[in-house]
């Protein structure tokens, strides 16, 4: 095993994960429901946030000691989850909610009608795609594209507070109902059982997504994810048609302290960088929503007519400077986290279809991922031509699936990591949270089945 880093030298792959999450959780369904029901249920994000914590670092655990990604570790188990989770990455992210979404806000500046923006959408995707394809090394492309993000989303916020949130004090006061009701559920007719299960889920990057947090860290250079070769473009870049099979870290004294430097550095990564990032925004953005358009009856409708109306409210009350600002920072945010959704996805089908079933081709990993990539736009476009365009919508059902695919790579992760060696396996205080893990999601997704079942039969 290399020598771990210095914190400087690895920051990204966390930053990334929490940009995902800035443009899904933080910036529409957690703000939806502040603005139907009040921040009461703000601990419901702290929960997922926190939960999604370890989870991750269960996920970083696997590929620093091994450099191979979590899927990979499952599919040495049974082959056809190599399948099964390239399948489980592809199927919640087939709708493009958040290009889709991104184009609806930018009709809130410019004048675009309904039935245009589709066809923008398609050409947002097109444009991505391309984007991906010749950037030399593609991670590189994508830390820095969300670095952007993440800055423009702390000037935002800091601009909110001092602007929307400290001349009313009452806001901040209203705080303390997310102490006294932590556990306490709240649901209506907006904020349905999917809409909170989805929004637990982005309480955070969430789902699928959460996985390809291994091949942020194998391509960043993380422990013995520095001995793996990168996706590059076939255009730019030099490609390796070799599959990433990784290799256990030896089990000796020099190698175990260098492991212990990286799994305290790589927490430390991810504790600042996603938690606290994760947790600062949606608490800012919703008491943002709160303040401006609760209880006001104009957030009522599972479109973006929220998102518009507290962007209204903004300009009325701080000035209309901020109001546009509003409007202009979602978009900019909704379209760079759709383009980290097909980077991320198609990471996660990559590698395990080339890793596990495609190991004697002369194709790269870096090919299949841009197969992938041209998949996804492809597919999404057709979606949109279909006229399937509703972007809370979309976001949700994707929530809602990412759900059950949490559950699945939690059990697994559980297995994964408890066959580790000794000194670096599962085991413990962590051990004890992966299973609360498990019962968490396990409850809110029970939950969402006997309501739907219920629904259905009118009982």
């Amino acid at each position: 095993m290399p020598p771990p880093l210095s914190l400087g030298k690895i920051l990204g792959p966390s930053v990334i994960l929490a940009g995902l999450g800035v443009g899904s959780g933080e910036y529409i369904i957690w703000p939806f429901i502040a603005a139907n029901v009040g921040i009461t249920m703000l601990w419901a994000a702290l929960v997922g946030i926190t939960l999604q914590f370890f989870i991750n670092m269960e996920i970083e655990r696997y590929t620093l000691a091994t450099g191979e990604t979590a899927v990979v570790g499952f599919a040495r188990y049974w082959k056809p989850f190599g399948i099964v989770f390239a399948i489980l990455a592809l199927v919640p992210f087939i709708f493009p909610g958040w290009a889709t979404s991104a184009i609806t806000i930018l009709s809130f500046l410019a004048p675009i009608g309904e039935g245009s923006i589709p066809f923008i959408t398609i050409i947002a995707l097109i444009a991505m795609g391309i984007a991906l394809t010749v950037s030399p090394v593609v991670y590189n492309t994508v830390e820095k594209a969300e670095f952007f993000k993440v800055g423009l989303t702390i000037v935002f916020l800091i601009i909110g507070i001092f602007a929307v949130l400290l001349p009313r004090g009452d806001i901040l006061t209203d705080l303390g109902g997310v102490v006294t009701n932590f556990g306490q559920i709240t649901t209506s007719d907006t904020v349905t059982v999917s809409v909170l299960l989805g929004a637990i889920v982005f309480a955070g990057a969430g789902g699928a997504l959460n996985l390809a947090q291994s091949n942020y860290i194998r391509d960043k250079g993380f422990g013995m994810g520095e001995y793996i070769p990168k996706i590059v473009s076939p255009f730019t870049g030099e490609e390796q048609a070799e599959p990433a099979t990784g290799a256990m870290m030896r089990q000796d004294e020099e190698n175990l302290e260098r492991w212990r430097g990286w799994w305290r550095v790589a927490n430390i990564e991810h504790f600042i960088t996603f938690w606290a990032l994760c947790v600062f925004s949606i608490g800012i953005f919703s008491l943002i929503a709160y303040a401006t358009v609760f209880d006001q009856g104009i957030a009522e409708a599972a479109d973006f007519s929220f998102i518009q109306a507290e962007g209204e409210a903004l300009k009325n009350i701080v000035g209309g400077w901020f109001g546009t600002l509003f409007w202009i920072f979602g978009f900019f945010s909704l379209l760079l986290t759709a383009l980290a959704v097909i980077d991320n996805v198609c990471r996660v089908i990559a590698d395990a279809l080339k890793t596990i079933h495609l190991t004697d081709s002369s194709i790269s990993e870096s090919r299949v991922y841009f197969i992938a990539v041209w998949t996804i736009i492809a597919i999404g476009a057709a979606i949109l031509l279909a006229g399937f365009d509703q972007p809370l919508v979309l976001l949700v059902l994707s929530a809602v699936a990412n759900g059950f695919v949490m559950l699945v790579y939690i059990a697994m992760l559980l297995v994964l990591n408890r066959a580790l060696p000794e000194a670096i396996k599962l085991k413990g205080l962590r051990l004890i949270i992966m299973i609360v893990c498990l019962l968490f999601f396990g409850f809110f997704a029970g939950w969402l089945i006997l309501s739907s079942i219920t629904g259905l039969f009118g009982a």
